[in-house]
Order: structure tokens, then sequence, then C-alpha cells
């Protein structure tokens, strides 16, 4: 609740330093302050674990720790990203206002109990996306991508909407602890309301066949917002997604009708992601697809119900979004964003190279690596629960075959001769790279350190 209150305060407050402070770049400063002080606040609800806000909110020390995981990744997008912000357009303190109220969105999603508060939590998640992917107005590619966004984020919210009031109609009930549809016989109307509620969530993680919109909206966003669309935000969106499941319809004869379409969709976004990726040339493009791919691991949270997944999802989120900032952070800094833009990177910057490479192997899920760790709670929850073994087979298979797509960037930096054209780098910049790949390191050798607050 703490979390939620500080980050849209904050949004607010940004507003209005736009107003009064003219050095743009300065304003990345105040929205490193704000990530602070919200992380702050987040960590004093521990103290509060097991309160229920007018049965609309219940904090838990899932939670907690979930939002401290998305308040610190937001910290290190501002560190790492924030400067480039003003590339972008005129009204940079609105662009950090979005972000914080992206995150107010994203910590509403971990605490929601109610299928009202889920849907505010989905809406002022996707609305400030829909400025952000349009913030670039003299490119045509980012207008696009934000009409793209926002008329398909729209089609889903109404699928959304269609799903919750036949959840209604079948328990009488918004409230996820008297829904109980998981220890009910089988009705037909909350069967197609929990299917058109997956269809919705799946559509807003990207997960296979509702992916069609990402390449071309992460594609057309600026990069920089790309960035954070790509992984703090698909994490606070997965959240979502396993707290109302996991909820609301587990156990019983329901959860055996969902789960079997959960987990073809997890093998049809495994695969798509994956094979499509192989055959990109730009890698921010690449990055797209990766994200799809990435999105497949993260489904094995929500057909898996029991403790592992719960582990591995709050992992997969940190160690994803860590990695993935950090490549985009790196991408930034380059101006041809094809595979032939790394050419030679290890020579003329090595220190971004070096970090690029951890961040890829995290990606590709290569031991020493907080990837290593995710992919491994979250398949062996899938192991524990049982019937799962087909799927963890094709999804160790999907991520040999991510290997070559991440090492084709490696290669690119240390085997292939060339001059990439890199702006200047900082030596505060380098320090945060180097900040996210011990962060990288230390949660891929000694996971426990953020599992031990669960």
């Amino acid at each position: 609740m703490n979390a939620l209150i500080s980050s849209a305060l904050f949004g607010v407050f940004l507003m209005f330093v736009g107003l009064f402070v003219k050095n743009k770049q300065s304003i990345k400063y105040f929205a490193m302050a704000g990530a602070i002080i919200a992380f702050g606040f987040n960590l004093l609800d521990f103290a509060n674990v097991g309160e229920v806000l007018y049965g609309m909110i219940e904090v838990s020390r899932f939670s907690v720790v979930f939002n401290a995981v998305a308040i610190g990744a937001t910290f290190l997008y501002f560190l790492l990203c924030g400067s480039s912000f003003a590339k972008v357009g005129e009204h940079v303190a609105d662009y950090f206002a979005l972000t914080f109220f992206i995150l107010s969105g994203i910590t509403l999603a971990s605490t929601f109990s109610n299928l009202l508060m889920l849907f505010l939590a989905i809406e002022i998640i996707s609305i400030p996306q829909y400025i952000l992917a349009g913030a670039d107005k003299r490119n045509q590619k980012s207008n696009e991508a934000s009409l793209k966004y926002f008329l398909m984020g729209s089609f889903s919210t109404g699928i959304l909407l269609m799903g919750i009031a036949l959840i209604y109609g079948a328990s009488g009930s918004f409230n996820l602890a008297e829904i109980g549809l998981g220890t009910s016989e089988l009705h037909p109307l909350a069967l197609c309301g929990i299917l058109l509620m997956a269809f919705a969530l799946s559509f807003k993680v990207s997960a296979a066949p509702f992916h069609f919109w990402t390449p071309d909206v992460y594609d057309g966003s600026p990069t920089v917002f790309t960035a954070y669309m790509a992984t703090v935000v698909k994490a606070g969106s997965f959240i979502a997604f396993a707290r109302l499941f996991h909820t609301a319809f587990a156990g019983g004869t329901i959860s055996q009708h969902w789960a079997l379409i959960i987990a073809i969709i997890t093998a049809l976004t495994l695969l798509v992601g994956n094979i499509t990726a192989v055959f990109q040339q730009s890698v921010k493009r690449m990055l797209a697809y990766s994200s799809i791919a990435q999105a497949g691991f993260m489904l094995f949270a929500i057909v898996a119900m029991n403790q592992a997944a719960t582990e591995g999802i709050v992992l997969y989120a940190a160690a994803y979004s860590v990695a993935s900032i950090g490549i985009f952070a790196v991408l930034l800094k380059l101006q041809d964003y094809t595979f032939d833009g790394f050419n030679g990177l290890a020579k003329s910057h090595p220190l971004l190279a070096f970090v690029t490479t951890v961040f890829l192997l995290s990606l590709a899920g290569i031991p020493l690596t907080a990837g290593f760790f995710a992919k491994y709670f979250v398949l062996s929850a899938a192991v524990q629960q049982g019937g799962l073994l087909w799927l963890v087979i094709l999804a160790v298979l999907c991520a040999a075959i991510s290997v070559y797509y991440y090492f084709r960037v490696i290669t690119a930096m240390y085997f292939k001769a060339g001059t990439p054209q890199v702006a200047e780098v900082s030596g505060g910049f380098k320090a945060a790279l180097v900040l996210a790949v011990i962060v990288v390191i230390v949660l891929g050798v000694y996971p426990n350190a953020l599992f031990c607050w669960l």
C-alpha cells in the first residue's frame, strides 16, 4: 500500500517539477530520489503483512518483495537510461511522471484482492504506455506503434471486462477469496470467464498467439521506453496473472481445464518467440521476440501452482529486468541497432562488451548468472506440478535455440572487425552497468539473497 501511494504521489510531483526545473537532465535525479524513497516506504509494509484494505488490497510478503524488485529495477532504469529521455522530446518530466504512474499500477497488480482492482491495475499500467510509445512525434514509426498499441490494448481490455462479468455471474462476487471457483463444480459460465481473462492477460504479457502487436510496438517505440515496457511492465503483468489464477481459480476440476490451455499457450510462446528471433537482423527487434520467448518461461509460474512457482516468478522478474535494462542501456549508446552495429565493440569499448555479454548469458540461462536459477526454478515448479514433462523438455530445447541468437551479438562484439559508432560513455554510466552485472552474478550464485525475504 505504501508503494502504491508513494509512487503515485511522486508521479504527480514530477509533473510539477517540469514547470520549475529548466535543466532537463537534472530531472532524472528527482526521479531517482523518488524511486529510493518509494523503495523505503515499500519496506515499511513488512509490518503490515496480512492487512486487507476494504477487501480490495491485501499486503503480503510476496507483494512487498516483488514491489521491492519492481522499484529497484525502476531505479536502475532511471540510472542507466534516464539521460536518454531528453532525446525523445521536450516533456522530460512528464515521461518520468508517466513511468511512476505505471509503477503505481504494477504495485497495485501485486496486491489486488478484488477483480475491480485488477482491472484498474491493468489500465493504470497500460494507458501511460500508449502515451510513451508515441512520445517521439517526429517519428512515424512511433506514432504507428502508439496507435496500434492503443487499439489492440483497448480490444484486450474489453475481453478482460467480459471475463470479469462472466466470473461475477458464476460466483456472485468480485472478491478473490469469495469467488471459490477452484472448489466448486465445473460451471460453463465460469470456464468461459476464466478463458477470456486468460486470453486478455496473455495479450498484456505478449504470449503467443496474442503476441502479434509486440515486435511492431517495441520496435517503433522510442528505445528508452521499450526498455521499461519489455522488463518491469511485463513482470508486473505476470504477477497480476499469477495472483489471479493461483488465488481464485486454483484447485478442483476447473483448474485442470484452464491449466491445459495455459500450457498450450506456453508451448506456442516458446516456439514462436525463439524461432522467430533467430531470423531477425535488428538487435532491438530480436530483443522484442526474445521478450516473447522469456514470457514463455514465466508462464510456467502460472501453470505450476506451488511454492517453487512463487519463488521462480520473483527471481525471474529480477533477473530478466536487470539483464534486459542493461542491454537496452548499451543499445541506446549505439547508432546502429543491427548486429553489424556491434562489430568490434570489444576492441573499442571492452567494458560495454563485457557487461553486454554477461547480460546476454543471463537471458540465455547460462550457469553463474541469475537467468540460470530463474529458469531452473520455474521449470522445477512445472516438474513438481506433474504432467508437464513434455512442456519442460520443449522449454529446454527452446533455451538451446536462444543461445544461438544471443551468441550472435557476442560473436559480433569479439570476433568480427568493425568500428561501432558509440555515444560518449560517462564514468557513472559504466559504474551503473557494473552494479547491474554484480546483481546478476550475485543472484546467479546465491538466489537465497532474494528468497529469504519471502
